[in-house]
């Protein structure tokens, strides 16, 4: 999403501008007061943050700034998170984390590409920037540390989803290659019971392949568990009328789906309209207008992946738990005698739409139109 960064003191106020480029062991930082001013850059030690302020001291002097002259700084979000801008910030720094994907790029085939290069060109545009010029790349909206940490939950369990989807596809593949298949009820041990093509026993290293791998499975199994029950135990003792209190209110949502969506940010990234979550999922129209030629490229899909993921999924229970509602009769009028790839469309946006009633229920308490309450 965009965030909601304004600058916080006067375009004619001088200022230092700071960009970093971020690696494992070593940060880039480019210096500048303004335009038309040569950059200065150094380098120092991933995280030292004692030698990144006396940098910045030394930014001040080289450039002839006063010693309590505003710092204003951005770098790319990444694999260091929102730390570094936490700690910018303590610092009296103000920090913007930059979408990597908004920056312009030239277009040649070939283009030099060296830290000492991006920090630069960060720089120079963050003075455009701080100048007014507000396109020049879209910033992140940093989530406070208790909302950032509560992701890992969510996003937890769908790793361990995947995992144990991957682990039965394996065993699958496995027997598959001896004219077997796994049977729908598993217990015990019943790959010891399962026979190939000419009505033998699997061969004895399969069958302890397979053991190994049901061990694993039962491990994820237990975890996914164990982090299904954390997350009933939240949503079930959530103040009244809070969000995690309305969206499990609803048929159709349960209460892994409510908290990875408010996880994910449903409520804490301040959403301003609807189009601003519509543009999170990634789920809006990418338009293609040049000349005479017009045409749609269809959904961007630059957006988060498990928010992606559970609002299809919450899309498709919404069909099943609200079939009342406008938005199934919408479905059901318009998709549901056409074919599957007519429906896959359609789920799209269900689900879009669905998202925005969701967000608009979590936030202001306005329930969806003909939806349906769970029973007290």
């Amino acid at each position: 999403m965009i965030a909601t960064t304004r600058p916080t003191v006067s375009v004619n106020e001088s200022r230092l501008f700071v960009s970093f480029e971020l690696s494992a062991k070593q940060w880039k930082l480019a210096m500048t007061s303004g335009f038309s001013v040569e950059p200065w850059v150094q380098g120092l030690r991933a995280g030292d943050l004692k030698k990144l302020a006396q940098l910045l001291t030394r930014g001040r002097a080289r450039f002839g700034l006063p010693a309590d002259t505003p710092v204003v700084s951005c770098y790319e979000a990444g694999r260091d998170g929102f730390w570094i801008h936490r700690a910018l910030t303590q610092m009296g720094v103000t920090n913007q984390v930059i979408d990597s994907a908004s920056i312009e790029v030239s277009r040649r085939a070939r283009r030099a590409k060296t830290d000492r290069l991006d920090a630069l060109k960060l720089v120079r545009m963050l003075v455009r920037y701080w100048a007014g010029e507000r396109q020049v790349w879209r910033t992140v909206h940093v989530p406070s540390e208790a909302d950032e940490a509560a992701r890992h939950g969510s996003r937890e369990r769908t790793a361990l989803v995947k995992e144990q989807t991957r682990i039965v596809n394996q065993i699958r593949g496995w027997l598959a290659t001896w004219g077997a298949t796994v049977p729908r009820r598993r217990t015990g041990r019943w790959w010891a019971r399962v026979e190939t093509w000419c009505g033998d026993a699997l061969p004895c290293p399969l069958q302890e392949r397979v053991a190994r791998a049901e061990a694993r499975r039962a491990v994820i199994a237990d975890q996914i568990a164990a982090l299904d029950t954390a997350q009933r135990a939240v949503t079930a003792t959530a103040a009244i009328d809070s969000p995690a209190w309305r969206l499990v209110q609803l048929k159709g949502v349960a209460a892994a789906t409510a908290s990875m969506l408010l996880e994910e940010g449903l409520v804490w990234r301040d959403f301003r309209n609807r189009r601003q979550v519509g543009g999170i999922l990634g789920f809006a129209p990418t338009p293609h207008q040049s000349g005479d030629v017009a045409h749609d490229q269809g959904i961007s899909r630059a957006g988060i992946a498990p928010l992606q993921a559970i609002s299809i999924q919450a899309a498709w229970n919404w069909l099943r738990w609200q079939p009342s509602s406008p938005l199934a009769l919408w479905f059901a009028r318009r998709f549901a005698q056409a074919g599957k790839r007519a429906r896959r469309i359609g789920i799209v946006a269900v689900a879009r739409r669905l998202l925005i009633l969701l967000w608009r229920y979590a936030t202001t308490g306005a329930v969806p139109a003909g939806a349906q309450l769970k029973a007290a």
